[in-house]
């Protein structure tokens, strides 16, 4: 079995008030869940639910090691997932709200893609390279 990349979406979102890196890192994942619809893997690969889907999320913040990875995992709705935190995403000066963060004024952006792979069968071809076989692994039954 390999894994076939099937979609790649992007995400972005902010935490305006807190400089929470997690929240800003879940709602750009949410960001990129929300346009993607993976439809073909059904219809195409014949499957009656997601089985052999992976998620990948790499996700940049300004402050990757005070990202919640538990949350931010949980947000992916679909499929065994992984999670790269990697430094990036933007850090501006915003506005201090006492009531949201008492000493806090910085907004954090976070910036994230979400590859989605399928398992698929591979048979070798005439040529030597791999290439897929007609249909996907997991089908239905």
């Amino acid at each position: 079995m390999a894994r076939q990349r099937f979609a790649i979406e992007l995400g972005y979102a902010a935490d305006l008030h807190g400089e929470d890196m997690t929240k800003a890192a879940v709602r750009a994942v949410r960001d990129a869940v929300s346009r993607v619809c993976l439809c073909g893997i059904m219809e195409i690969c014949g499957r009656d639910r997601f089985q052999g889907v992976f998620v990948h999320a790499d996700v940049a913040v300004p402050d990757p090691e005070r990202v919640d990875r538990e949350a931010v995992l949980a947000c992916i709705p679909i499929g065994e997932t992984s999670l790269n935190l990697v430094p990036g995403g933007m850090s501006v000066p915003g506005i201090e709200v006492p009531c949201f963060a008492p000493g806090v004024s910085n907004i954090v952006v976070a910036c994230a893609a979400l590859t989605v792979s399928v398992e698929t069968d591979t048979e070798g071809a005439a040529d030597g390279s791999k290439k897929p076989a007609c249909g996907c692994a997991a089908k239905a039954d």
